[in-house]
């Protein structure tokens, strides 16, 4: 019965982290929409940010497997790498939560927020480190500094999906592609 609960306040939590983002929500509202006591929360989290946490951890475990879902065995690993980036960004940037949060970053700029988006960019980073691993193993692409180059390439990625898209019309998924082919496939293929 308290793993029902506890799903119940996760939901009811995402729910109003979503509408009114974390500043606005409160304890009474997350007990009021999962229908349980304030004190019945308090037996699964000891705070609004360790709650906040727990959803954001869940979040970034879906985004992972967004981008794994999105890579294939058979294909190059530029391609798989683009086909992951791409992945992790089109999530970040449909989810409802995550819009929310990075318009209350952006708008208030609450620190708990502020960390989760820190800790989101750093999974994500982190993803990408262990991938670029991979084809440093594998022999697909030639040694590089991981961790340096997983922050090239996502900042490149956010700079062409997003920030182009404040001044020109959005790139599609293949010109995003290419680009990063020339940008940084290119400099990392080992042939």
């Amino acid at each position: 019965m308290s793993i029902d609960r506890k799903k119940l306040i996760l939901e009811a939590a995402t729910k109003s982290f979503t509408q009114f983002g974390y500043k606005a929500t409160t304890m009474d509202l997350v007990a009021k929409l999962a229908n349980v006591g304030k004190g019945t929360i308090y037996t699964f989290f000891k705070n609004k940010e360790e709650l906040f946490d727990e959803i954001f951890t869940t979040l970034l475990k879906e985004m992972k497997q967004k981008a794994d879902e999105a890579m294939e065995p058979n294909l190059p690993f530029h391609e798989n790498v683009h086909r992951a980036l791409f992945a992790i960004l089109e999530f970040r940037k449909t989810h409802q939560l995550t819009i929310k949060i990075f318009q209350e970053n952006a708008e208030i700029g609450t620190m708990a927020v502020q960390d989760v988006i820190q800790k989101m960019e750093q999974g994500i980073l982190s993803y990408i480190k262990n991938k670029i691993e991979d084809g440093i193993e594998s022999g697909a692409i030639k040694p590089c500094d991981p961790e340096l180059t997983a922050f090239v390439m996502l900042k490149l990625y956010i700079a062409l999906i997003f920030d182009w898209e404040k001044q020109h019309p959005p790139l599609d998924k293949e010109t995003i592609a290419e680009l990063l082919e020339l940008y940084v496939v290119k400099g990392l293929s080992a042939n």
